[in-house]
């Protein structure tokens, strides 16, 4: 029997609002090959399908094409289980009717320990493996609030919940095991373990509001054969426990991530024998940072230009250089290429701004209003320019508050 374990699809996420739909397609085709190819039998998706609780019409088209396309497969089975991306509403649906196609849903617990446990059998009627699909385990699900209690009494409650539940889940597939023959007990979680890596701009959240409540790898995964975990976006073994393993997110979330290869993971159980092997997802769309002086950056662009590259780019000018010259700069450069900036940062000038401050004050620490302020005065301009210029930053500011109350 062989299972394919990924997770972290985020249909429908953008890129500095890049919409990446091109290669949403191209990894779920890429996927539906390996399925083929290797003749999987189980497909686990552990969480954050959707990278949103409402996604939009072409996410939701792609999800359902997907797990229609699957059934031309080998695939005798997928278990879908929700992120903290995911609307447990949304998710859980249509299970009944992705039931009778061999396709299970659990996007939130329901208090039976049961509804998330699967019985695997083959076409004779025996058991051949036993799943344990743990949905995103939201705060109220797992911890009653007391009066008095202090952030660390709320913290060791949601832990000790958390690990109370996969215990439970690991004690009841022991029961089914012992009843239909040693088989494989798989477990599926999507929550942060205390020693999971992650790196700057990967998107991935602290689960639960004013706790870092993250869980100890290796207690959760006791009782389990294949531990296939979500939410946290680099692929990556847990507690050096080969068979407890982040997949990581199959796109790049940010410029940082793409430093890092993907991945999906195969796990093939064989006459009481187990064998994981990774495989890498192709890049899709090349992204790349680039970092410097004016100059070097130019050189840099340049460069990727005369290799014929459709790269995204992200870049820093580190040095004092007004904006409409770095602009301008670039777009010549780039001009009649295939090439994208998606952000252009100039630290040089906020950095400049605050060369006269106090040591210990920094970006994070000032209003954008005064960061702006700070900007402006760093350069000698007339007063016509400066209130063009303040008139364009309120009126930016006032859109973006805008359109954020509109969103809520």
């Amino acid at each position: 029997m062989k299972l394919l374990h990924t997770s972290d699809w985020h249909l429908g996420r953008t890129l500095y609002d890049k919409k990446r739909y091109p290669e949403f397609e191209a990894f779920l085709d890429w996927l539906l090959k390996l399925i083929y190819e290797e003749r999987i039998d189980i497909l686990l998706v552990a969480g954050d399908i959707f990278d949103s609780s409402a996604p939009g019409n072409r996410a939701q088209e792609m999800y359902y094409e997907f797990l229609s396309r699957v059934r031309d497969t080998a695939c005798r089975l997928v278990v879908i289980a929700g992120g903290n991306h995911d609307s447990p509403t949304f998710l859980d649906a249509p299970k009944n009717l992705l039931g009778a196609l061999n396709i299970k849903v659990i996007g939130s617990i329901t208090g039976n320990i049961d509804d998330e446990i699967l019985v695997v059998k083959d076409k004779d009627g025996k058991a051949e493996a036993i799943i344990c699909a743990v949905p995103f385990l939201r705060d109220r699900d797992i911890r009653t609030v007391e009066p008095g209690e202090n952030p660390d009494d709320k913290t060791k409650k949601l832990i000790k919940g958390i690990s109370q539940h996969y215990k439970t889940a690991a004690s009841a597939a022991r029961v089914l095991q012992d009843k239909n023959s040693h088989v494989p007990v798989i477990g599926m979680g999507h929550l942060f373990t205390s020693d999971g890596r992650t790196v700057e701009g990967d998107g991935v959240r602290e689960l639960y509001i004013g706790s870092t409540a993250h869980v100890d790898g290796n207690d959760i995964s006791a009782g389990f054969d294949y531990m296939a975990l979500g939410h946290l976006h680099l692929a990556q073994i847990v507690g050096n426990n080969e068979a407890v393993r982040y997949s990581g997110s199959p796109l790049p979330m940010g410029f940082a991530e793409a430093e890092h290869t993907k991945k999906v993971i195969i796990a093939e159980f064989k006459e009481g024998s187990q064998l994981i092997s990774e495989h890498e997802i192709p890049c899709f769309q090349e992204l790349v940072r680039i970092s410097g002086d004016l100059e070097t950056v130019s050189r840099k662009v340049g460069a990727l230009k005369d290799e014929g590259s459709k790269a995204w780019l992200e870049v820093e000018i580190t040095s004092p250089t007004e904006a409409a010259i770095i602009s301008s700069r670039l777009s010549e450069i780039i001009a009649g290429s295939e090439l994208e900036i998606l952000r252009t940062k100039n630290s040089g000038i906020a950095y400049r701004s605050l060369s006269a401050a106090a040591n210990n004050e920094t970006l994070e620490t000032l209003e954008d209003s005064e960061v702006f302020k700070r900007c402006i005065e760093a350069y000698d301009l007339s007063e016509d320019e400066r209130d063009r210029l303040t008139d364009t930053y309120n009126e930016a500011r006032t859109s973006m508050e805008n359109a954020d109350l509109n969103a809520g």
